[in-house]
């Protein structure tokens, strides 16, 4: 299947001719689906920590954060183009010179795009907006409202404008003060001084699309003085790219290599899995990771911060028996009593199942890396969400699964699904280093066969892509999970434009 030319196309591109043998096998074959036993639910997986278990766990963190590397790691590379979709689709359908507005929109009965123009005045941009419209239309004020609103979407999103569809969605402004306008990358920075910093230093890891690296950089050295007086913070900032050699082959309907107009090997980014790689460069004790666009308006931080310190606290206090018990095991100093104890520990507090006894399989099962997930109640957004899966080895675990991961096409495991009470929203604190100090290899957690196949179009061509298990879900596989709720008004990610008209990204509202 693969020329000389594609071998050396594969080598520049950091792909080894047998990775990419054995992505092609990977068409072939197929990815099986994840088998589901049951959804995860309060009482089954899922915890509820009180208010006093939650006091406890936030002082034992503040207790113990000092001496700690604290690290915020922020998958910031997405694009906005899906955020301002329905938008797109409002300059495709609307010709200002010949419909009325009103009769569009009634016609149209899109509830985000009449929520949009009821609401022009409570964006974050809309000044910018306005203000490039004085430059560029001088008839504005003369227009009519179809007009008007025309110009205000189209400078909005268009090169000649703000061109904010080709901006990645951090840069965005989200939050409308009343001094300033706000992007949710320096809510980010912000929102980070509340919980994870030492002393007065924070430390926050970006992902971002290469081609974006010097609008951040230009956007934190215009924030940073300003968020660094307001949070008595300084803030130190690093950032990664999704790395080429975790690209991967696309393939036709016929699963042989798909390739352009030139000939050459078509080669696409895989997912957020990929970041796994960039997780691994990191090197912290504890690792909050955040979605850009989950921000709130500044004065919802406090109560965000709370819940972040609980997962902390949970984590540390897990990793304290988890250590424990492993330095009893290495100097085989365990009773049957401390077996039957780590036994029900592993259990009930990490959620694995029909694990041998042995002491070196309790060893191999407690030095993993930990995590901790922030878990909300299901409201039917689209995602994963926390499941009980067996594995190959027969052993029950908690996972986080997407649904394209899933046999969808099975009436049981559709049924599993529509069952299950509670949605990730990518809220997780991470533990990766062992009971002796020394980092975990992030790579060797991660469950290989847990990926998925889309299909894709190129050039007017259908092609299928392989994405590579998520960062969160067959990424972290083979890490040690607990399942925390918290609840939903932690979660206020921004999906579409109006979603920003939400309370908690509404400021004073």
């Amino acid at each position: 299947m693969l020329t000389n030319k594609d071998l050396i196309q594969l080598k520049e591109h950091g792909i080894s001719a047998d990775k990419a043998a054995k992505q092609l096998e990977t068409f072939i074959k197929g990815i099986p689906p994840m088998y589901v036993i049951t959804a995860a639910s309060v009482g089954n997986g899922i915890r509820i920590i009180g208010p006093e278990d939650q006091k406890q766990l936030i002082a034992l963190y503040d207790a113990k954060k000092p001496p700690l590397d604290i690290v915020k790691f922020v998958p910031a590379s997405g694009a906005a183009t899906r955020m301002f979709k329905v938008l797109h689709t409002f300059l495709d359908t609307y010709d200002p010179e010949v419909e009325k507005f009103k009769k569009y929109l009634k016609e149209s009965s899109d509830k985000q795009l009449l929520a949009f123009f009821s609401a022009l005045q409570d964006f974050a941009f809309t000044g910018q907006v306005r203000k490039k419209i004085r430059e560029n239309h001088l008839d504005y004020k003369r227009s009519n409202i179809g007009q008007r609103n025309f110009y205000f979407v189209e400078t909005l999103l268009k090169e000649e404008g703000l061109n904010y569809a080709a901006l990645p969605k951090g840069l965005i402004p989200f939050h409308k003060y009343a001094k300033y306008a706000v992007t949710a990358f320096e809510e980010q920075l912000y929102e980070t001084a509340y919980y994870a910093t030492a002393k007065e230093d924070a430390y926050l890891h970006f992902t971002f699309s290469e081609n974006h690296v010097e609008k951040f950089k230009k956007e934190f050295e215009a924030v940073k003085k300003r968020v660094s007086k307001k949070t008595k913070t300084k803030f130190h900032i690093s950032y990664s790219f999704q790395k080429k050699e975790t690209d991967t082959l696309a393939v036709g309907e016929d699963n042989m290599p798909f390739r352009d107009k030139d000939n050459n090997l078509v080669l696409r980014p895989s997912g957020h899995g990929a970041l796994i790689e960039n997780l691994n460069d990191v090197n912290a004790d504890i690792i909050f990771i955040k979605n850009i666009d989950n921000v709130v308006a500044q004065e919802y931080v406090p109560e965000i911060a709370h819940y972040k310190k609980v997962l902390a606290g949970k984590l540390l206090w897990l990793q304290h028996k988890i250590f424990g018990y492993l330095e009893l095991l290495e100097k085989n100093k365990v009773t049957t009593d401390h077996i039957n104890e780590i036994t029900s520990f592993i259990w009930n507090q990490l959620n694995l199942k029909g694990i041998p006894e042995g002491k070196s399989e309790l060893m191999f099962v407690l030095n993993r890396p930990l995590r901790v997930c922030g878990v909300v109640k299901n409201t039917g957004a689209p995602g994963g969400g926390p499941f009980w899966v067996q594995g190959e080895t027969g052993i029950t675990t908690l996972q986080i699964v997407e649904m394209a991961q899933m046999n969808t096409n099975s009436e049981l495991q559709k049924g599993i699904v529509n069952e299950a009470t509670h949605f990730n929203p990518v809220d997780i604190v991470c533990g990766i280093r062992d009971y002796k100090g020394g980092k975990f290899d992030l790579t060797k957690f991660v469950d290989s066969k847990s990926g998925f196949i889309s299909n894709k179009s190129q050039g007017g061509k259908p092609l299928k892509s392989l994405e590579l298990p998520g960062l969160w879900n067959g990424a972290m596989a083979k890490w040690n999970t607990a399942l925390v709720e918290v609840p939903l008004k932690t979660f206020n990610p921004v999906k579409t434009v109006v979603d920003l008209l939400s309370r908690e990204h509404q400021p004073n509202a």
